[in-house]
């Protein structure tokens, strides 16, 4: 594999900076809590780290509503403390990956408030803006994400506005060709900076219909997806028209070519549209758009084998030419140890190292989310301390996305787990106290000792980081596939479920990986037994 390549099954830790590490007793993590643990990040046996945003902003959305592209927020630094991070992670060889949120900006960025001033200033055609129908009411029907129409009135303007997420978040005009070129701009700062790649936000909401036509209504029984249940009006609709316009794959050829121009970056695009497989497969096609792209599918509540296999394969079937990346967690969604756990709520440490194991051997690269290496499950957060505007909207059909962002347990004899030495944004959750890093750190036998002895394993294995996937045909509870590179065949069973089970299986070389899921060698001929969210690895 070409040293440029490196992003190919490569492992991705995502760092949620507000939780991760507060060195200034604000409550609020930061770049010099995310330097002070690149040593504990190196030991996990990780590739790059994925920072969410740290850029200026009014915190609306919690930096996914950025006033200033180009500097730090100060709760999280400065942009010395980022050229230091930079440094002090390749010191380490861990590469430094940021999010990009290209689509919109905060209301408070300068391009906005001039645009909003009238028809006629230099940024005038930088957001998109359109005129209310004669009756006074939105040009068409679009819907936010976050609940309600996606249309806001100026009345400097006496025009609406375009918001698919939160009203503080326009959307960016991408019809016109200088915003595209100041976007860029601002990617190729960073660039300079030394990132080694992006993860794109929405890259799929950049352009929007030029005509402005209203969505087709989905019919009551589709209307399904992540937090887009029917308390929600955003699942009532095909969004057909507000995102994922057929103009943004030139987009996408434009963020690639400015790329290349850094060799060993990587593009990252999150992607969620009406069928995310098939605009992953679009964006990463050709060889001259997206590196790499990831979706929502496994981010869900259905757990089994059948749904993981069909999801794996029909993107398969699609991405000919591109890569994909798979994630079970991160910042938007439930964790996993939790959402696909038997009640939804109880986290057993099995299935947890099992998981492990599984998204880790799923052809593409991986995003683990922080405190996944932990199995910390989804923390409880009354409504007084919400901070999410989603979920205060939603509540209490929908908690919102702050179960998932609750700071990262370092030392339960320690103050906040050792979060912070002030009062946290987030409580910090009692029950993930007992599964703190340094009492996991002590014990060979923890979830997260596990983590790192399987991904330092599976660098070992290079069916696992490169090789194609090819399923095998199995009943519930097992998910079984080959990874195959180079006439090399290793076969990957997996028990999702807490019951025993067993497999036929061909001639096989047992292959022995230390504490992994509870593997066990005393296999009948041809026979597999697989305990209780069990897994085994074999040559074939």
């Amino acid at each position: 594999m070409a040293q440029n390549e490196w992003w190919k099954g490569a492992v991705i830790y995502q760092i949620y900076p507000r939780s991760f590490q507060d060195t200034t007793g604000d409550g609020i993590g930061d770049l010099n809590g995310i330097i002070n643990r690149l040593d504990y990040i190196k030991s996990l046996g990780v590739d790059a780290v994925w920072i969410s945003p740290f850029f200026k902003s009014p915190m609306k959305d919690f930096g996914y509503d950025i006033s200033d592209y180009r500097d730090i927020d100060p709760m999280f630094g400065s942009i010395g403390d980022f050229d230091k991070l930079i440094e002090q992670a390749h010191q380490r060889d861990i590469k430094i990956i940021i999010d990009q949120v290209l689509s919109h900006t905060s209301n408070e960025h300068p391009w906005f408030v001039e645009s909003r001033i009238d028809k006629f200033n230099n940024k005038a055609d930088w957001y998109v803006w359109a005129d209310a129908k004669p009756d006074g009411s939105p040009p068409n029907n679009w819907l936010s994400i976050f609940g309600g129409v996606a249309w806001q009135w100026e009345p400097r303007r006496c025009q609406y506005y375009l918001h698919n997420f939160l009203t503080e978040q326009p959307d960016l005009n991408f019809h016109n060709p200088e915003v595209r070129k100041a976007v860029l701009d601002n990617v190729k700062f960073w660039l300079d900076k030394g990132v080694d790649g992006f993860r794109l936000d929405a890259i799929n909401f950049c352009f929007h219909d030029k005509e402005l036509r209203d969505n087709p209504a989905k019919p009551k029984e589709l209307r399904q997806g992540r937090g887009f249940s029917e308390d929600n009006p955003y699942a009532f609709q095909y969004h057909y028209y507000n995102n994922t316009q057929p103009e943004n794959l030139a987009f996408m050829a434009e963020i690639r070519s400015l790329l290349d121009q850094y060799p060993g970056t990587v593009s990252l695009g999150e992607i969620s549209s009406e069928d995310s497989l098939q605009t992953m497969a679009e964006y990463t096609s050709g060889g001259d758009k997206l590196h790499m792209g990831y979706s929502f599918e496994l981010l869900t509540d259905d757990y089994s084998a059948q749904y993981i296999r069909e999801t794996v394969s029909r993107l398969e079937a699609v991405m000919t030419e591109g890569w994909p990346c798979w994630a079970f967690s991160n910042h938007d969604v439930q964790r996993v140890a939790s959402r696909w756990s038997k009640d939804g709520k109880s986290v057993d440490p099995k299935q947890v190292k099992m998981l492990t194991a599984l998204l880790g051997s799923l052809r593409g690269s991986v995003c683990m989310y922080q405190g996944e290496e932990l199995g910390l499950g989804e923390a409880e957060v009354a409504f007084e301390d919400l901070q999410d505007p989603y979920g205060i909207t939603f509540w209490p059909n929908f908690k919102g996305r702050d179960g998932c962002r609750t700071p990262m347990p370092w030392a339960s004899d320690q103050q906040n787990a050792g979060f912070t030495d002030g009062a946290p944004w987030l409580p910090v959750y009692k029950a993930h106290a007992s599964k703190c890093v340094k009492s996991q750190e002590q014990d060979t036998s923890s979830t997260l000792s596990q983590y790192k002895s399987f991904l330092a394993w599976r660098v070992t294995r290079p069916e696992l980081l490169t090789g194609e996937i090819e399923f095998i045909a199995t009943h519930e509870p097992v998910l079984g596939f080959y990874r195959i590179l180079n006439e090399k065949k290793l076969l990957c069973l997996f028990n999702l479920s807490e019951q025993t089970v067993e497999f036929e299986v061909e001639q096989y070389n047992y292959i022995s990986i230390k504490d992994v899921a509870h593997q066990t060698r005393e296999q009948a001929a041809g026979k597999v037994t697989l305990p209780g969210y069990g897994c085994f690895f074999a040559s074939i």
